[in-house]
């Protein structure tokens, strides 16, 4: 299994009154030249998720960030008059919000963001501005939207994390306790042992 260290949030830049299929999907990404779509999840708006590409396999959706991410796509971005906007569902939005707390379980240390957060800093602040996006994609601020989100899932591994550790120190302080106590057992059956033979040459 590669290493996944980012979660990348893309739309399909189409109308939310239109709909695309996933093989539909398919077809664009390999008219592009490549092996199938790019993404790993597409989700669409009735909130259906598909695997359009499995996660050990790098994706083709962020150029620079394929090899260590993992691409996720929702059906929409764009309003009636072909505007960015963000058009997902209630439906894509529960969807998306599991699928990546789903992700995050699994690859807990992973940077949620969009992938107009991954466009070049070209006035080397250190942020990166509606000015230097490169693409609106996915036409919301995923990194903001998922920034808590993931904040709370690292503190609930990092709890289960020290739980499992504390439980392990209390089962290794039991095994110490319950040795000490069979060394007990073991003294005292020696000591009851020598009396008796003691007593019993003295018969």
């Amino acid at each position: 299994m590669r290493i996944i260290n980012l979660i990348v949030v893309h739309c399909t830049a189409t109308q939310g009154n239109r709909t695309l299929s996933p093989e539909a999907l398919d077809l664009m990404h390999r008219r592009r030249g490549f092996n199938g779509t790019g993404y790993h999840y597409y989700i669409r708006k009735d909130g259906t998720v598909h695997l359009t590409r499995p996660v050990e396999r790098i994706g083709a959706h962020a150029k620079g960030f394929n090899a260590s991410s993992i691409g996720i796509c929702y059906e929409g971005g764009l309003d009636c008059r072909g505007r960015p906007a963000d058009t997902r569902t209630p439906e894509q939005r529960a969807t998306l919000r599991l699928l990546i707390h789903q992700l995050l379980e699994v690859f807990p240390s992973c940077r949620v963001c969009g992938h107009r957060d991954l466009s070049p800093d070209r006035n080397g602040n250190g942020e990166i501005e509606p000015e230097e996006w490169m693409k609106a994609c996915p036409c919301f601020d995923a990194e903001q939207e998922f920034k808590e989100f993931a904040a709370e899932d690292t503190e609930e591994t990092q709890s289960k994390l020290n739980y499992l550790q504390n439980k392990k120190g209390m089962m290794a302080m039991k095994r110490s306790v319950w040795d000490m106590i069979l060394k007990v057992v073991i003294a005292v059956a020696s000591a009851v042992a020598g009396v008796l033979g003691a007593n019993a040459m003295n018969l």
